[in-house]
């Protein structure tokens, strides 16, 4: 089981962020802890459709971007990074305005391979509008 890394929280995701996909969108982690995250993304226009409502993509980059962080906060020792081998998404619901919210936690935490869950739901009334699944791979440098 791979343990939460003390060099990484909450400021230095936020920091590192900075023109990257996740500064772009707005991403912000709100609390890192021992097998989970919580994030939020204030909904702007550039996150929606064209019919108005919040596109799955944004939906998605939130989770994953979460998923992510809280991957690389909990790497094994040794470990240079990871990648997403496989991610599922079911919307739910969606919003228009406001901000929404992802948790995401810890469902396997080996050498090999990390499966993450995060649930993103609307800040204002609490309802899930996203449950989201993620595989990410452990990468290791090479001898």
């Amino acid at each position: 089981m791979s343990a939460l890394r003390p060099d990484f929280d909450a400021a230095a995701f936020n920091e590192r962020a900075g023109e990257y996909l996740p500064g772009y969108l707005g991403i912000e982690i709100l609390r890192l802890a021992e097998r989970t995250l919580e994030s939020r993304m204030p909904v702007k226009r550039l996150h929606l459709a064209p019919n108005e409502f919040l596109h799955a993509a944004s939906v998605v980059a939130l989770a994953d971007t979460s998923c992510g962080y809280a991957t690389i906060a909990h790497l094994p020792d040794g470990a240079q990074s990871f990648t997403t081998i496989e991610l599922k998404s079911n919307h739910l619901g969606t919003v228009r305005e406001g901000a929404i919210r992802c948790v995401a936690s810890a469902q396997h935490l080996g050498r090999t391979t990390q499966v993450w869950d995060a649930t993103v739901s609307d800040e204002a009334t609490g309802r899930t509008i996203a449950l989201f699944r993620c595989t990410q791979m452990i990468l290791w440098p090479k001898n």
